[in-house]
C-alpha cells in the first residue's frame, strides 16, 4: 500500500474541495493506504496528529501580520521547512494535492518532486486558468482574457476591484506559470470533461489531463423518499455567481414554494425582497440537507459561473431527487435531460420560469435516480479509477 500525504489549505468542512479532501483521506485510510494531511492551521481544524506541520495561519487582511500574507502565495520558509519535515518524517511514495494557492502555495509540489515523489492535483476550480479561480470579470461576467495572458488581470483589476491585490495575484501567476507548474506536477485530475477541456485551452500537456467525476459515501444517502413535498430546493452560497438573483426573479413567476439552504453576502438582502413563496432556512448540516432535499420534487443549481462538478448535484441525485441545471460549465455533463432533471439557459429568468413549471409537472423516477447516481458516484468506484490514475506515472 501506498503513504499518500493529501493537502489542502484548510482542513475542515468549509468548502466541497475542504469536503472532498476530509474524505479522500478516510477512503484512502479505509483501503489500508498510510495518510498524511498537510495544510494551514485554522480554528476549526478538525484533530489531526498531523497538525503539527501545519504552517501557521494567515489572513489576507490589514493586519500586523499581513506582511506574512503577502509572501505566504509564493512559499515562505515556514512553509518549505515545515512540508519538508514532513517529507523527511512520513517518507511518501505520493503527494495528492488538492486548493493549495495562496495559504501554502505550489512549492510544496516542487519539494516533493524535487525527492523524486509523485504528485498529483485535483483541480477544484479554475485558478491554474484564472488568477481569481472563477473566471468571472468584475464578480458577473464569464472571462478567460488570462487563459492567454495574465496582464489582463492587471487591466480589469479582477481582485477585489484592486490594483494592488490584482498585482500581487498577476506575480503570483507568473511565479507559477504553466511550464513551472507541469514540471513538478505528474497528473493533473480534473474533475468535468469541461475543466479539462479548458486545461488543454489554457495550453496544459494533454498526456497529464485525467478527467475523474467527484465521488460520494452512498451510504449517507440511503433509500430514497417515496413521499415527495410540494416545493423545489436551492443549496448553495447566497453570491452573484450562484445565480440566485436570477433564480429568485423566475421563483416569483410562479406559485411553487422555493426552500434556499445556505448563506453568504447576499443573505440580508435577499430576504428583504423574497416573496411570500420563498424560505430561507440557513446554513444546513448533511442530516438536514439531506432531510430538505431528500423530499423536494427537484433542486436548482442557478449558477452563472464555470461550475466544476458540482458536489450539490451529485448529493441531490443520490437521493433520488432531480435537478435543474443552468447549462454551463460541467453542469450539463450530470444531467440527462427528461431522466434526472432538466437543464435551462444561464442568466435567462425566462428560460428558468417556464423549466420551473416543466419540472412540477414532469415524472421522474427517484428510485432510478438514486440508484444509478449511486452507483456512477460511489466512493468505491472513485477508488479503483483513481488507483489506476496512481498507476500511470
Amino acid at each position: 500500500m501506498a503513504r499518500i500525504i493529501v493537502a489542502n489549505k484548510f482542513y475542515y468542512p468549509r468548502g466541497g474541495d475542504c469536503v472532498y479532501t476530509i474524505d479522500l483521506v478516510k477512503l484512502l485510510e479505509a483501503h489500508g493506504h498510510d495518510v498524511a494531511v498537510f495544510a494551514m492551521q485554522h480554528p476549526d481544524t478538525l484533530s489531526t496528529p498531523w497538525s503539527k506541520y501545519f504552517p501557521s495561519e494567515v489572513q489576507f487582511t490589514k493586519n500586523i501580520k499581513a506582511f506574512d500574507a503577502l509572501l505566504r502565495p509564493f512559499g515562505t520558509r515556514e512553509v518549505v521547512r515545515k512540508f519538508n519535515a514532513l517529507l523527511d518524517d512520513f517518507s511518501p511514495d505520493i503527494v495528492h494535492l488538492n486548493n493549495i494557492h495562496s495559504q501554502l502555495s505550489p512549492v510544496i509540489a516542487e519539494l516533493a518532486h524535487k525527492r523524486g515523489v509523485k504528485v498529483f492535483w485535483t483541480l477544484h476550480d479554475y485558478k491554474l486558468l484564472c488568477p481569481r479561480y472563477d473566471c468571472l470579470r468584475e464578480g458577473k461576467l464569464v472571462c478567460e482574457a488570462c487563459f492567454d495572458a495574465k496582464r489582463y488581470l492587471l487591466k480589469y483589476r479582477c481582485m477585489k476591484n484592486s490594483f494592488a491585490a490584482s498585482l500581487l495575484a498577476y506575480g503570483e501567476a507568473v511565479c507559477w506559470n504553466r511550464k513551472r507548474l507541469e514540471l513538478c506536477t505528474d497528473r493533473f485530475i480534473c474533475p468535468s470533461n469541461f475543466l479539462k477541456e479548458k486545461m488543454l485551452q489554457g495550453g496544459f500537456c494533454k498526456s497529464k489531463l485525467y478527467r475523474l467525476c467527484n465521488f460520494i459515501d452512498s451510504n449517507k444517502c440511503g433509500e430514497s423518499q417515496d413521499t415527495r413535498e410540494d416545493y423545489y430546493c436551492f443549496v448553495g452560497r447566497l453570491s452573484h455567481e450562484k445565480g440566485i438573483k436570477s433564480l429568485m426573479k423566475a421563483a416569483e413567476r410562479n406559485p411553487f414554494k422555493l426552500v434556499v439552504i445556505g448563506s453568504g453576502v447576499l443573505e440580508d438582502e435577499l430576504k428583504k425582497k423574497a416573496g411570500t413563496n420563498i424560505e430561507f432556512v440557513g446554513f444546513k448540516q448533511w442530516r438536514e440537507i439531506k432531510e430538505i432535499v431528500g423530499k423536494a420534487r427537484f433542486s436548482v443549481i442557478a449558477s452563472e459561473w464555470y461550475e466544476n462538478n458540482p458536489i450539490s448535484v451529485i448529493e441531490s441525485l443520490c437521493l433520488g431527487t432531480p435537478v435543474l441545471g443552468a447549462r454551463i460549465g460541467g453542469i450539463p455533463e450530470l444531467i440527462e435531460e427528461g431522466i434526472n432533471g432538466m437543464t435551462f439557459e444561464s442568466k435567462n429568468v425566462d428560460d428558468l420560469a417556464d423549466k420551473i413549471k416543466m419540472m412540477f409537472e414532469a415524472s421522474f423516477d427517484s428510485h432510478s435516480i438514486a440508484e444509478n447516481a449511486q452507483k456512477l458516484f460511489d466512493a468505491e468506484v472513485y477508488y479503483q479509477r483513481l488507483m489506476e490514475i496512481y498507476a500511470t506515472y
